[in-house]
């Protein structure tokens, strides 16, 4: 993983702090990438902090989850101006952004401070050794004083950053949510999940809710240089600060092609080019797009160059309606790339 600390090596408390607001809901395999490019791009704490707004948004765009981004960078802000992250919990805690997990992380792995930071593998690694069936997130709590008591060893005190990336890589590797591999464990002897049997249930997981879905429509308008209109969203918010086609609004009811039409940025001899479907943490969106193709487009908002896209800051939902947009676009005859 590039953001760990080479044998000999001390960590870097900025790169370990990008990598754990990256990871923040994000699988390994997909940070890895954005993380190598974001270090080449912002190698510095300074060098984030210094960078605009927008820079940040379209480094980020793809990764979701875009209020991390806009903390990232306040965040980085503060750390520049106060000279450089600082080794203490609590003024860890107080950066905009940094949790109680990510603090404890960033305090373990960069400052070697005697805590263990609970992730959701930590969760279950401690869940089941101790065998906490309390659902969650009622579990939490139980669970949060376990992993202080495992973490309260010699080794652990005296090695605090390898003993809490040891836990993260017990839970990705060995200790997994399904079929955990228990005769690799070196905890299997003192685990109560494994001596009883069943160390899958662990942790109890509460029933999932059906994932509502939401219903809207977004409308590709380019104009005859081959430029597509795009909006900002407000700076607060779902995907906020980030580009976006104009569309309705995303509510509970589909919306008739009339209403929809009704919402368009301008008259237009407007087509549908196809549907978009992206799942958000809490809920779906289904989005007809709409594409039209104008000499000259008058509605407010900025332009810009189709074949600029792919290093624009576009969130994947609307990346996915270009891609909708763009592949019709050929049958509809208009021009695409």
């Amino acid at each position: 993983m590039p953001w760990r600390a080479r044998q000999g090596e001390s960590a870097d408390a900025y790169r370990v702090w990008l990598s754990e607001i990256m990871l923040q809901q994000t699988t390994v395999a997909a940070v890895i990438p954005y993380f190598e490019r974001f270090i080449a791009r912002f190698p510095t704490v300074e060098a984030l902090a210094d960078a605009p707004a927008d820079a940040v948004m379209e480094a980020w765009a793809g990764l979701g989850y875009y209020a991390r981004a806009r903390n990232l960078h306040a965040c980085a802000k503060q750390v520049a101006a106060a000279g450089s992250f600082v080794g203490d919990l609590d003024t860890l805690r107080a950066l905009p952004g940094v949790g109680v997990y990510t603090a404890a992380a960033v305090g373990s792995i960069a400052f070697g401070l005697p805590v263990v930071p609970v992730d959701g593998n930590v969760e279950r690694i401690v869940a089941r050794i101790y065998g906490i069936d309390t659902p969650l997130p009622g579990a939490k709590p139980a669970i949060a004083k376990a992993a202080a008591r495992l973490g309260d060893n010699d080794a652990a005190r005296s090695r605090p950053a390898d003993f809490t990336q040891a836990l993260f890589d017990l839970g990705a590797t060995i200790c997994t949510p399904r079929a955990p591999a228990c005769c690799l464990c070196p905890w299997r002897q003192s685990c109560r999940a494994h001596a009883l049997g069943d160390p899958g249930r662990l942790p109890v997981k509460p029933p999932k809710k059906p994932r509502p879905v939401r219903h809207g429509a977004q409308f590709w308008l380019q104009d005859t240089n081959d430029r597509v209109l795009v909006r900002r969203r407000p700076p607060k918010g779902l995907l906020g600060g980030m580009l976006e086609f104009p569309g309705t609004d995303w509510r509970d009811q589909p919306w008739g092609r009339a209403e929809a039409i009704g919402c368009a940025p301008q008259i237009a001899a407007w087509r549908l080019a196809g549907h978009a479907v992206h799942v958000f943490t809490h809920f779906e969106v289904r989005l007809d797009v709409y594409a039209a193709e104008v000499a000259l487009i008058e509605a407010e908002g900025a332009m810009l160059p189709i074949l600029e896209l792919d290093r624009a800051a576009l969130p994947t939902v609307m990346r996915r309606c270009a891609h909708v947009a763009t592949l019709a676009g050929s049958k509809m005859g208009f021009t695409s790339y």
